[in-house]
């Protein structure tokens, strides 16, 4: 509720900020669980070792082109303030998603400790990305 210079109250709407890339990755990722669902239980064929690599690498090509690279590209002019930090760390959560979806191939199958936690952090990062983008990220119209 603002007040207007009449003096009257006036209700002001607020919805989310959700750019089309971020609602169009999290499309992707539904759908490929849907897919993996699907497969398995119409056609008894499982799918599910690489459910893992396309949901990483959908998730951090997401992110990656979430954050404008040619804003980044700013930094150097402008300094690191905090909507540029958010991004930085955008494109860096991605870039490991990436490359955490390379490593989680059947064919590499790189299964340590150390990167199973990474992938843990990486999937709770994600779901702190979405609650972010689609519930906190207000915006008066």
């Amino acid at each position: 509720m603002i007040k207007t210079k009449e003096g009257k109250i006036q209700k002001v709407k607020k919805r989310a900020r959700v750019s089309r890339k971020f609602v169009i990755a999290l499309s992707v990722v539904s759908i490929i669980g849907f897919f993996s669902i699907m497969t398995e239980s119409l056609f008894n064929f499982s799918i599910g070792d690489y459910i893992e690599t396309l949901w990483l690498f959908v998730l951090g090509g997401g992110l990656i082109l979430e954050t404008s690279i040619n804003e980044l590209k700013k930094i150097k002019a402008n300094g690191l303030n905090s909507n540029m930090l958010g991004k930085v760390t955008m494109i860096v959560v991605g870039t490991i998603a990436v490359i955490a979806a390379i490593l989680s191939l059947p064919q590499i199958n790189m299964q340590n400790p150390t990167f199973l936690a990474i992938k843990g952090i990486i999937s709770i990062l994600a779901i702190i990305f979405i609650i972010i983008q689609t519930w906190i990220s207000k915006k008066e119209i």
